[in-house]
């Protein structure tokens, strides 16, 4: 299948990468189908959730426990039965990017995870009920500090 994605241009995407948010996501209840894409960049953390029902809505993702290592949270049997969850392996969470002008105030949405499994290829996202995370988590402190950690770790 063929896309023209605002982000990509022109590309082919299989059929059975596509990813079904049966309820859609807040705000955007309307379209169901997605794929992730992902950079050129390997070293990139930054993934692109393109609409398949509608190719001008795509959002920047980001895997949550890699910017802020010590996210947590749980979620009630109702979504992982939602999500068809058999085994934790098969899900991947990702959290929506907002990347403004001024880059400093780039940021991730920790209350409301995108929790996607992979192997059935069915998507939720989930509004935590806590005030442990904010939908504006500045992400480029949490950046910093991981490349220096890593780079104390290694050398």
């Amino acid at each position: 299948m063929i896309l023209n994605t605002r982000c990509f241009g022109r590309i082919e995407i299989q059929e059975e990468g596509i990813i079904e948010f049966p309820k859609g996501l807040p705000a955007f209840e309307e379209v169901k189908k997605f794929v992730i894409l992902s950079d050129e960049d390997p070293h990139s953390p930054f993934k692109c959730l393109q609409c398949v029902d509608d190719v001008g809505i795509a959002f920047t993702i980001v895997n949550p426990f890699l910017i802020k290592e010590d996210y947590d949270f749980e979620v009630n049997d109702k979504v992982l039965n939602e999500i068809q969850m058999d085994s934790l392996e098969d899900i991947e969470v990702f959290s929506v990017v907002v990347i403004p002008e001024d880059i400093k105030k780039m940021s991730m949405n920790l209350r409301a995870p995108l929790i996607i499994n992979h192997r059935k290829k069915q998507g939720l996202q989930v509004i935590l009920d806590t005030d442990k995370y904010n939908v504006r988590h500045y992400i480029i402190d949490d950046i910093s500090n991981n490349v220096t950690h890593s780079k104390n770790k290694t050398g």
